[in-house]
This record gives structure tokens, C-alpha cells and sequence, in this order.
């Protein structure tokens, strides 16, 4: 194929590429692969920190809603930490890797945490579980699969308007 400097759109582009021609791209639509690499990317700082709120919080012994909280709290501080790792790598700025880090993961985040601890807060028992139970980790890592079945197409329609974490690969 003959990708000459006028072509405007180039259909082999890689949804990976930089400038404005990476970021249209995202606008005209989104593949799966690119949406679930995207929920992949957004859940693994995710579940770092809310496994580390429910850990702390039942070790700890606390109620149901603080350790919550913390889990909540948590999978947004490391949900965040990993684009903005990556963003800084990149060689953005701090504070210009905070806003595409807010941008481009808030939505992915809020979506995972509801969904993952509304599967958790509804299985029987599992509020209650103990770190040694089978059911305190089960409901937990199947939240997370169900959190990324549900993710991914909020992902990819996120992408495919550009937004989410399109803003991110315009700086890779």
C-alpha cells in the first residue's frame, strides 16, 4: 500500500501511534484487543490496592464499610499510580501526567469498583470472610472478572470518542 504524506486516514495505523493522527484514530473507533489491554492495564493497579484494603481491613478487624472504603480508596490510588508511571516514563510533566492519569482512568475505575464490590457485597458471606477463607478470595477475584467483562465495553466506547485511555496512547 502506498501511505504517501497527504493520505488523511491510514487504516493500517497502529492504534498505538503518537500524534494526532494516533489520537484520530481512537475517535474513528476502537478495537476489543485495544479496550481489554486498557481494562487489563486499569484493573491490575486496581486490584493491587483494593486487595490491600481488604487485606488490611480484615486483618485489621474492621467492619465491612471501612475496610471498603479503603479498598475503594486504595484501587484509585493504584489505579491512578500506574498510568501515571507510565505517563512520567513517557517524560510528561507531573502535573500534566495527573490530568491525563485523572482523564483517562476515572470512569475505568469507578466502573470496576462498583461493579466488584457490589458482586462482593452480594455474594452471602462474603462481607464477613476471613483472609484463611476460600470465599473471601474467590468472591473477590471473581468480582474482578466480572468487573472486566463489564469495563471493557465502557472502555472501548471510551476510546473510540477519544476519550479514557485514548488520551493516554496520544503520549506513548
Amino acid at each position: 500500500m502506498n501511505h504517501s504524506h497527504g493520505t488523511p486516514h491510514r487504516s493500517t495505523h497502529s492504534a498505538h501511534a503518537t500524534g494526532p493522527e494516533g489520537t484520530a484514530h481512537h475517535r474513528t473507533g476502537a478495537s476489543w484487543g485495544i479496550a481489554a489491554k486498557a481494562t487489563a492495564h486499569c484493573l491490575s493497579g486496581c486490584a493491587v490496592g483494593e486487595i490491600l484494603g481488604m487485606v488490611v481491613g480484615t486483618a485489621l478487624r474492621w467492619g465491612n464499610l471501612p475496610t471498603m472504603v479503603l479498598a475503594i480508596a486504595l484501587a484509585f490510588v493504584f489505579g491512578y499510580a500506574t498510568t501515571l508511571t507510565a505517563l512520567l516514563r513517557a517524560g510528561l510533566a507531573l502535573s500534566a501526567a495527573f490530568k491525563v492519569a485523572l482523564a483517562a482512568d476515572t470512569v475505568s475505575i469507578a466502573v470496576m469498583e462498583v461493579v466488584d464490590n457490589g458482586i462482593i457485597a452480594l455474594v452471602p458471606g462474603a462481607m464477613d470472610a476471613h483472609l484463611t477463607d476460600g470465599l473471601f478470595w474467590t468472591s473477590l477475584l471473581g468480582g474482578f472478572v466480572i468487573a472486566f467483562v463489564v469495563t471493557t465495553p465502557v472502555n472501548k466506547w471510551m476510546i473510540s470518542r477519544g476519550k479514557g485511555h485514548a488520551v493516554v496512547h496520544a503520549h506513548h
